[in-house]
Formats: structure tokens, sequence, C-alpha cells
């Protein structure tokens, strides 16, 4: 016997689901509207599989969601959406197998090829999650190689929380030319604050999610 907890407050798709879910008479089927809710099953069954809808749901961000994935490591989910950011997708199939993805305008038949793959306890990604995310990956290597390599290393000191007279320092240069290389680094990959830089590095894999500050 399989338990499922659909996360979803979408009437609509919560109601198809179930339905789809019920066509195995041995499946159990929960359903919870909120973060709170949905840990307290997880507790009860903690090898449950979630259906959950990200977006319409109460987590802040994506850690918080990974920090409960990781509490429950036996739990399968599976990630159902209208729409996830490349960002999102990125972190979430990258720091845990526990997640497949699939879109909510998709075919039915990816839902059903996802719960296939979770019940043999593999991951499902569709393809246009695997697009989204090979997309993404492209744009980041082609902003990667307009940095110099010096200013590579500058975004991965500046993702590591180190200010302009520690690079300075380190680097046995003035802090006039660190602030240069910084200008020029902002200027190049579009961004305006520190915090761009931190995103932009995680999502170069210029640095882990370990190293950085916020």
């Amino acid at each position: 016997m399989r338990n499922y907890i659909l996360a979803d407050n979408q009437e609509l798709t919560r109601f198809a689901l179930e339905s789809l879910l019920r066509q195995d008479k041995e499946a159990t089927v929960y359903r919870v509207s909120d973060k709170a809710s949905l840990v307290a099953l997880l507790k009860e069954h903690e090898a449950a599989v979630v259906l959950l809808d990200y977006t319409l749901f109460d987590f802040s961000d994506e850690d918080q969601l990974l920090i409960v994935a990781e509490r429950f490591s036996l739990s399968d989910w599976i990630l159902i959406s209208d729409e996830l950011t490349s960002q999102f997708l990125r972190r979430v199939v990258y720091s845990s197998h526990q997640f497949s993805i699939v879109f909510k305008d998709g075919p039915l038949q990816e839902v059903r090829e996802a719960l296939r793959a979770v019940g043999n306890h593999q991951r499902y990604i569709s393809q246009r999650a695997l697009e989204v995310i090979i997309s993404q990956q492209q744009n980041d290597e082609e902003q990667h190689s307009i940095l110099t390599e010096t200013e590579t290393e500058i975004v991965r000191a500046i993702a590591q929380g180190k200010t302009t007279k520690e690079i300075a320092t380190e680097r046995f240069a003035s802090i006039h030319t660190i602030t240069t290389h910084r200008k020029n680094i902002f200027r190049k990959l579009g961004i305006n604050t520190a915090h761009e830089v931190i995103k932009y590095a995680l999502r170069a894999g210029l640095i882990d999610s370990s190293e950085f500050y916020i």
C-alpha cells in the first residue's frame, strides 16, 4: 500500500489527481492545505509520495522546501505546477533526487509516468523541465565566458561574502582596482547588486550553497 499526500490548493487539479490515484485500489490519499498539516502527515507516513503545487503552497522559498524533504528522506515528491523558474528547477533537481517534475499544462501521460517512476523509487523529469534547465545552463555558460579569469575569481570571492578590501588584500591589488573589476562584472552580467552576484555564482556552479553568506 502506498500513501499519497495531495498538497495542491487548486480544487480542480486536486480532484483530477485524486481520481487518478484512486485507480490504484491499494492507494491511500490524504489532502493538506498548508505546510504545517503536510509536515504533520509526513510524521505519520514518512515514505509517502507528496504531489505538490509549490507555487500555490505556503513554502516561503525553495530552501524551506528542501529542508522539509531532507527531514523526511524516505518521502518522494512530484512537483506539479503551471510554471516554475529555471533557478528553482536547477536548485531543486541538483539538490535532491527526491523530486520529480511535471507541469499542469503537460499531457496526462507525464503524470502517469512520474507516478510509475516514483513507484519504482526513481525520479521523473518532464521534457519541458529538462529543456528549461538546459537552456538556463547554456545561458550561464555564455555569460561565464564573457568574464575574464580574474573577474570570475572576484565573483567567487564576492559570493563567499568577502568585502572589496578583503579581496584587494588577497590579490595584492588596490581597492580601486577591485572596485573597477566589480563595476565591469556588474555591467557584463547586467546586474546591480552583490546578491545578484551570489545567485549568478550559484547558477554558474562557481560555488555551492555552503560557501556563501547573505
